[in-house]
């Protein structure tokens, strides 16, 4: 045997455990709720049923579409804001920007659960501001407890500081020079910003767009604390569906639907990054 074939061999003997170990704990189990979700509990073969319902029953359109909101109302002003902070972080060089580049990570270093009760202490109408105003002879009521304000405002906590740490990360990497080199030719501030900042951090924005889309998807513990009754985030849905109505085949045709809502961010990410190595290949 050559001695490249016996190399060959023993860097896949080294990979093949790590292998088994992901095929076994992820992939099978994907593998399984695919194939689950094509199936109905006493009726033999595979079916559409579990789809047909989901995408029909106007309260699990319902459920889509309260989801969809309230995780794209949050991935904007996420990115809005996060990119905002991290410019400030960059490039305003203040002991005030400096604070806040210590304080403004405290958030992910805080348990959900103990964040969301927390919050809701704060902005209940029988909470915090409430008893606060009430000192001072009014009856102050935030009205953000179940419902889509009080949840977009509790993501914004979570994952503005996930995204601004990304950024920063991006804004850190463009060397001075360069944006020095720009204002020395006469471009102003936002052409700077446009033509110059905004390309080479895009793909960092994107990334964290993805994950930010993503995570708001699947989010369980805001929505099962501060959500509605109905609509409900589709977490909340697929809880249902598994705990309370035991319908695993109905659960399963669920959450590859959420599997291929999250892909839909995952592919813009792809496709950016593609445009951005063709941007640099110019």
């Amino acid at each position: 045997m050559k001695k490249e074939t016996k190399k060959r061999i023993m860097a896949y003997a080294f990979v093949m455990p790590s292998f088994l170990v992901v095929m076994a704990i992820v992939a099978y189990p994907i593998v399984e709720a695919i194939i689950k979700s094509f199936t109905v509990e006493g009726q033999s073969g595979f079916t559409l049923d579990n789809y047909i319902f989901l995408l029909t029953d106007e309260l699990s359109l319902s459920h889509f579409k309260y989801t969809l909101y309230v995780v794209c109302v949050t991935v904007l002003f996420v990115m809005v804001l996060g990119y905002a902070l991290a410019l400030f972080l960059r490039f305003n060089k203040s002991k005030i920007s400096k604070a806040i580049g210590v304080l403004y990570l405290i958030p992910r270093f805080i348990p959900g659960m103990v964040a969301v009760y927390a919050m809701m202490n704060v902005i209940r109408d029988s909470g915090v501001l409430n008893r606060i105003s009430q000192a001072f002879g009014g009856n102050f009521k935030p009205g953000l407890m179940y419902n889509a304000k009080g949840l977009i405002m509790m993501n914004l906590w979570f994952n503005i500081p996930f995204a601004a740490l990304i950024i920063t990360s991006a804004l850190a990497s463009i060397p001075d020079s360069i944006i020095e080199g720009a204002r020395d030719v006469g471009a102003n501030v936002w052409q700077v910003f446009v033509k110059m900042i905004l390309p080479l951090s895009i793909k960092d924005v994107m990334i964290s767009a993805t994950f930010c889309f993503m995570s708001n998807v699947g989010s369980f513990t805001t929505p099962y604390l501060m959500g509605p009754n109905q609509p409900k985030m589709l977490a909340i849905a697929l809880f249902d569906q598994f705990n309370n109505y035991m319908n695993y085949e109905r659960a399963a045709a669920l959450s590859v639907l959420m599997f291929l809502l999250c892909s839909v961010s995952a592919g813009v990410y792809i496709y950016t990054n593609l445009k951005e190595k063709k941007w640099e290949q110019q």
